[in-house]
């Protein structure tokens, strides 16, 4: 059977990024309990193509993730795979990312109530020649209460629900576990968010974001200083984007690390 897509190419133009986007596949992720937990993860995946190649063979992304998506992922598996990709694929280049919604279990803070809050989490691998390297992502919900607001005001603040992005890369073999990352970012904004509050819970959450009022590039300067108590981390970026409660925009603010 002819296969065109090993066929060669005369055009000269070589795609950096060639593979499949938005493939759903059940997934387990260590818990720093040692539990795993089990997830729906969406991959995408690429290969580098070389100028004289016309085409790639997608169905081997599939084959490949298909399998590994019956194991534990971590940073180590992760690796392991676009090292499988680079060899199933003989490409200099590979590029692999997962999405994934991860939960944890917090209290309720005046009344104790047991309650899940999700974040959206993603891992980036990468090869390049041979060079592997792991970003770990995190999208965290917040709130926060306009500084400026409050000062001017006689009565109450505008306040919005935010979201905090932040990406990082640590040393080889070093752990940065969601369970340690997650709460130490959501302690960046004006207070944390809950899925369940009593009228108990509503009060303390509303009191305690307006004692501590912060614009975007507060919450980014804070995050900032944490991760660099973080012991590990070599590099990262944090991102504010505030959903704005008086105005039709959205504001935010970004910084990484040198």
């Amino acid at each position: 059977m002819r296969d065109v897509a090993s066929e060669g190419d005369a055009r000269g133009i070589q795609i950096q990024r060639v593979g499949v986007r938005d493939l759903a596949l059940p997934i387990m992720v260590r818990e720093k309990s040692g539990r795993l937990a089990h997830l729906l993860g969406t991959f995408d995946a690429s290969v580098e193509l070389p100028h004289t190649e016309r085409g790639t063979h997608m169905s081997r992304f599939v084959s490949i993730l298909s399998r590994w998506s019956k194991k534990a992922v971590s940073a180590v598996e992760m690796e392991q795979m676009v090292r499988e990709m680079a060899q199933a694929f003989d490409a200099p280049a590979v590029h692999l990312s997962l999405s994934f919604r991860y939960f944890l279990e917090k209290c309720t803070p005046a009344t104790g109530q047991l309650c899940q809050t999700d974040y959206v989490c993603r891992f980036d691998a990468r090869i390049n020649q041979g060079e592997y390297n792991f970003e770990l992502g995190v999208r965290v919900p917040i709130m926060t209460v306009c500084p400026c607001s409050k000062e001017i005001s006689d009565e109450g603040a505008h306040s919005q629900r935010a979201l905090l992005t932040v990406n990082l890369r640590a040393l080889p073999g070093v752990i940065i576990w969601l369970e340690d990352l997650i709460p130490l970012l959501e302690k960046q904004g004006s207070c944390d968010l809950y899925p369940l509050l009593k009228r108990a819970d509503e009060k303390w959450v509303t009191e305690t974001a307006f004692a501590h009022p912060k614009f975007v590039e507060d919450v980014v300067r804070d995050t900032v200083l944490a991760l660099r108590g973080v012991a590990g981390v070599v590099w990262f970026s944090a991102e504010c984007e505030a959903q704005e409660s008086i105005h039709n925009h959205v504001a935010y603010a970004y910084a990484e690390s040198e």
